[in-house]
Parts: C-alpha cells; structure tokens; sequence
C-alpha cells in the first residue's frame, strides 16, 4: 500500500492548507487582527524531538492551530516523535499538517527527459501534535525575557543591520530608489489595548528591514513576474510574515494595523486565485527574516573579532 505522503499532490496539499489561512485571514479582517497576529509573543513553534524551529508556511500555519484551539504549548512533534519522548498522543486528538520537500532522484531509466540521475524536490506533508495533546511530558515553557531586554536585543540587531534610517517622517515606508527607510519618531507611537507603543515601533521597523533586505544589493527580491499588479500587495504580505518571524525570535509581539485595510481584499483574492501564494510569500518572508538574523550575527562577530 503506498503511503499517504506518496499520494497528496501539490493540488491537494496547497488548497488545504491555504483555505485554512483565508479562512482565518477573513474572519478577522474586520478588525485588521491577522494569523500571524498577536502570536510573535510566544515565539516561532518548535519541536521538542529535533530541537528545529518550524519557519515559513508551518510556523504560519501552526501559529493559527494553536490560537484556534486554543493551546498553551508552543511545541509540536508527530506521533512517533512525542512516542520517543516517552508522551502519549491523546486517543481522539487531530494533527496538524506540515509540509516539508525531499530531494527524490530522477528514475535514471526514465525516458521523459534525456537528463538522467536529476534531483528534484517532492512536497510532503505530516501531521503533528501539540504538547497540551499529549500526557506524560511537560516542559516549563518560560514567560520570557523582561521587557528592558528584549527591547535592548531589539536595538542592538536594528543597529548591527547598519541601515539608514531617517526619523521625523509621517508614515514608515522604504524608499528603494534611496535604499533608505522613513519612520515616525519612536514618541509618537501610542501603547494600544493590543500591546505598547515600543512593541508597535519596533514590529513596524522590522516590517520595513524586510522590504530593506530585498534590494538589488541584497536578495534582489522581486514578486512581478509571480503576481504582476498585485506584485506590491504580496511584497507588503511579505513584510507582513517577514516581521512577525523577527519578533517572533525575538520576543516582541506584532499587532493589527488597519493601514493594511486596504491590502486585505487584495490578498484575499490572490490567495484564492493562486493556491501556492501564501507558500510563495511565507517562504520569501523566512528567507528574508533569517537573511537579516544572519547579518546581524555576522556583524556581531566582526565586531568582536
């Protein structure tokens, strides 16, 4: 019997799970609240067996399970993986999927193409369990560092990236033509019912260090020939998730904000029209958050060199 890995499509596999995200994105549109929203806190979801950090469509996606569901956990491991941690998986108790892409050999017989031995990504998927679904393992999971801390690592990894940034401006916004970013004073920002006002400014610059990070000079990023006039949209969807995994590693939460009313119809549709967009733009968003980390520990390393 062929396994259940070996039968999905990349059909299947990209339509579930991105009905999943449009799904959460539209009932919270009304008030800007998105899944990557209120999350970051909690940091980036991990599994326990491995010690690897879930990154891209699966952090965005185990982000939602947890907040639908209400979970406390933030670790998420298969059923065999929490067996090997000695946990048992509650009778009764769904997984979560998870994709992932193994390099499968081409068939050096086949005739469909005059390479042979060539190596190509397959999508596969799994399903994993979080740790308020099991019994017998337990971790404390930290409340996390003082805020002073978290605020003075956020300092210090906007200042190693050694962009220039101009404050005094009336809306945050990247200019690539002056490869420069515009913010508001960090004063004006406001403590809100949904979090502090350091928090808001620091979730916004890290939003526009992710458009920073996809100049000519760094990831040459560009979404045109993917999603043509709705390119700038998916590059702001991209900031979007590139932000939230930058808080999430660093500890600082990410709110709504409802400047970005006028893109949520926008996403909603290319996401519907596209089943591999949310793929497209979560692995741009991972691809970008941990470009900037990268440049940030190198800096650090140079400097104490």
């Amino acid at each position: 019997m062929r396994s259940k890995t070996s039968c999905i499509t990349k059909t299947d596999i990209y339509t579930k799970i991105t009905d999943e995200i449009i799904s959460a994105i539209e009932s919270g549109a009304a008030d800007f609240e998105m899944p990557w929203h209120r999350q970051a806190h909690a940091g980036l979801p991990r599994n326990p067996a491995t010690k690897n950090l879930y990154r891209g469509i699966n952090a965005l996606t185990l982000w939602i399970i947890r907040r639908k569901l209400g979970f406390a956990s933030s670790y998420w491991a298969s059923y065999l993986q929490w067996k090997s941690l000695g946990a048992q998986v509650r009778h009764g108790e769904k997984g979560a999927t998870v994709i992932f892409y193994k390099r499968k050999e081409e068939d050096e017989n086949s005739e469909d193409d005059e390479t042979t031995n060539q190596a190509r990504a397959v999508i596969r998927y799994s399903h994993v369990f979080n740790g308020d679904q099991v019994d017998g393992w337990s971790i404390d999971e930290a409340d996390g560092e003082a805020n002073h801390q978290k605020y003075s690592k956020a300092v210090c990894f906007i200042n190693s990236l050694q962009s220039e940034i101009r404050h005094g401006s009336d809306t945050a916004y990247y200019s690539p033509a002056l490869d420069c970013i515009f913010m508001p004073n960090q004063s004006v920002f406001r403590d809100t019912n949904s979090g502090s006002a350091v928090e808001g400014y620091y979730a916004v610059l890290f939003h526009e260090h992710i458009h920073w990070s996809g100049h000519p000079s760094r990831l040459k990023r560009d979404l045109s020939g993917r999603f043509g006039s709705s390119s700038y949209a998916m590059e702001e969807l991209v900031a979007e998730l590139g932000a939230s995994f930058l808080c999430a590693t660093l500890g600082i939460n990410t709110y709504p904000r409802s400047d970005h009313a006028a893109y949520i119809a926008n996403w909603l549709q290319v996401l519907k029209e596209h089943k591999s967009a949310i793929f497209v733009a979560a692995s741009a968003a991972s691809v970008a958050s941990q470009f900037l980390e990268n440049m940030s520990t190198q800096s650090s390393i140079e400097k104490t060199a």
